[in-house]
């Protein structure tokens, strides 16, 4: 008789009547409930025809099954991988039209036999393949003898770039954003009004400086990455001054 009364206390704990039996009760029945199915992963495999009874609740106030909401949930992931995987193919083909560029200007700035040539496909490269809005290439030496500014190559001494753009040239690094009037001005020269955004590489052992600028003011913001223009800069920092040597005779 013990038996039987304890077997129906328990039966009465795990099946509360809903109309007396209090929130605590809930959420204990509740734990146990969790408790039982974490401990019994397999429940529903042996128990298929309740997941078609399990509602849950949506945002929109209605209910669904618990089978429509895996289904449901499978497509969602399927749609956000496609479109990952769509992304990633984006990037891929920009990134292979990016190396197919740069390839063609390194080539190209191998091939220059002159300061002016270097400077011209520098110039017509950024403009034509890479969209940008100015260049310039601002050299701390003599360019060769008899020559005035070559395209978007000048020449500045190396006191005069130190008092305009001191602190780029300290920091050795390439950096973007908004440049200081007196940097847009020594960097870009008649271009300098309309530039709101810069990149700019200073070139290693005091060689010069390039620079690159848009109209726009967040075009070269301070987390862009550089690594393209800081190529470009090496390529240069080897080239120029087997170009430059004549004029230092």
């Amino acid at each position: 008789m013990t038996e039987q009364s304890d077997a129906t206390q328990n039966r009465d704990t795990l099946t509360p009547d809903d109309g007396s039996e209090s929130q605590r009760d809930k959420k204990l029945l509740a734990r146990r409930v969790a408790r039982y199915l974490a401990q019994n992963p397999e429940f529903f495999a042996e128990h298929m025809e309740l997941l078609e009874t399990i509602q849950l609740p949506r945002e929109n106030g209605k209910t669904v099954s618990l089978m429509t909401h895996q289904t449901n949930l499978l497509r969602e992931r399927n749609i956000e991988m496609r479109q990952r995987l769509d992304q990633l193919l984006h990037h891929a083909r920009e990134n292979d039209q990016l190396f197919l560029h740069i390839r063609h200007l390194v080539l190209q700035l191998l091939e220059a036999d002159s300061v002016a040539s270097a400077g011209e496909a520098l110039y017509r490269s950024f403009r034509q393949d890479f969209g940008v809005e100015t260049v310039a290439l601002t050299i701390f030496t003599p360019l060769p003898a008899g020559h005035g500014p070559i395209g978007e190559v000048v020449s500045s001494s190396r006191t005069t770039a130190e008092s305009a753009i001191g602190s780029i040239l300290r920091n050795g690094r390439t950096v973007c954003g908004v440049l200081r009037p007196t940097e847009t001005e020594f960097l870009f020269a008649r271009d300098a009004d309309w530039i709101a955004s810069a990149a700019v590489v200073p070139l290693a052992n005091q060689l010069g400086v390039l620079a690159v600028g848009s109209k726009d003011p967040q075009h070269y913001r301070s987390s862009l990455g550089t690594l393209f223009l800081t190529y470009i800069g090496e390529v240069l920092e080897r080239l120029l001054p087997q170009l430059l040597t004549p004029a230092s005779r």
